[in-house]
């Protein structure tokens, strides 16, 4: 798929080519297979009782090297397979590319335990630090060559995770990032959601795909954090994904004119929404999404 891209890597033409031709491989012959023949999926509760996926691909066995793995932080009011099973999918790339992931649910979201009103930006970030310090134990996985992947408000939760903890996150990824906490949740649950949660302390919303209360402290917390700040701290690997019809396409570029890292690369979906028609018919913008993250990781890991 043609799309607009730039890379800010020291790598040649020749192995580019390469890499892409043999993820491209592996990647749609994927699409093609069952997805439990390609790695193992285990359920697990980490601390704090947040649920979790935890897959391992095939090729972790105790002779072999340990294996890098993928943290993923999914959006606002979702949980931890995403919109259309973008994340399950995404996972069985990565393994089918021997690389292991841990995909959570959130506190008060899909299986995790907590109050979905008292989450934050900031109960979010502790969920996410948590799932890192998880993955750093877990047998056959190499804790060097960890990176996190966030759509979404996971997208910002990801960036502030790598400001914070630089040295556990080898290599980035963000699909539909927030870009402003505060401005982006104003465009999106507009004036009256913040002046009622301001007024009585929670506020009842429709999302469309469920309903949920969010308490004054959610508010607070999206003045708290600023993600500028975040990404200009971040050494490593970075790449941002965005449908050209999101408004997230906007912070693309700035994003990565702040991240310090040297292995830098965005990509605008041509004629993609916010979810890139993951609950579309034709899957070809997702499935090119988890093509070139799988490629990203499998070459910053």
């Amino acid at each position: 798929m043609a799309g607009k891209s730039r890379r800010i890597e020291n790598q040649t033409a020749d192995r580019r080519r390469r890499t892409g031709f043999r993820l491209a491989g592996a990647a749609l012959a994927l699409l093609a297979a069952p997805l439990a023949v390609l790695a193992n999926e285990t359920t697990v509760m980490l601390n704090g009782g947040i649920a979790a996926t935890l897959n391992i691909p095939d090729s972790v066995a105790p002779d072999a090297p340990p294996a890098p793995a993928v943290l993923m932080l999914h959006g606002f009011g979702s949980s931890r397979n995403e919109v259309g099973n973008m994340f399950a999918s995404q996972a069985d790339a990565l393994a089918a590319m021997g690389i292991a992931s841990l995909r959570i649910d959130f506190r008060g979201f899909g299986k995790s335990d907590g109050d979905t009103g008292a989450t934050t930006v900031d109960s979010q970030l502790d969920d996410a630090k948590v799932g890192l310090a998880y993955l750093s134990k877990v047998k056959g996985i190499d804790s060097a060559r960890v990176g996190v992947l966030g759509f979404s408000l996971g997208g910002g939760v990801g960036m502030l995770a790598a400001a914070e903890e630089p040295q556990k996150i080898k290599s980035l990824v963000t699909w539909s990032s927030v870009g402003d906490f505060k401005a982006d949740f104003l465009a999106s649950l507009g004036q009256k959601a913040f002046d009622r949660a301001k007024e009585d302390g929670i506020v009842g919303l429709d999302l469309g795909w469920r309903t949920i209360a969010l308490k004054q402290a959610f508010f607070d917390s999206l003045e708290n954090r600023k993600l500028d700040e975040a990404i200009s701290k971040y050494p490593g690997a970075y790449m941002a994904i965005a449908g050209a019809k999101d408004a997230s396409a906007a912070y693309v570029e700035k994003f990565l004119s702040l991240a310090k890292g040297q292995a830098k690369l965005s990509y605008i979906v041509p004629d993609a929404d916010h979810i890139f028609g993951a609950l579309g018919q034709d899957k070809a913008k997702v499935n090119d999404v988890i093509l070139k993250t799988t490629e990203w990781f499998s070459k910053t890991l």
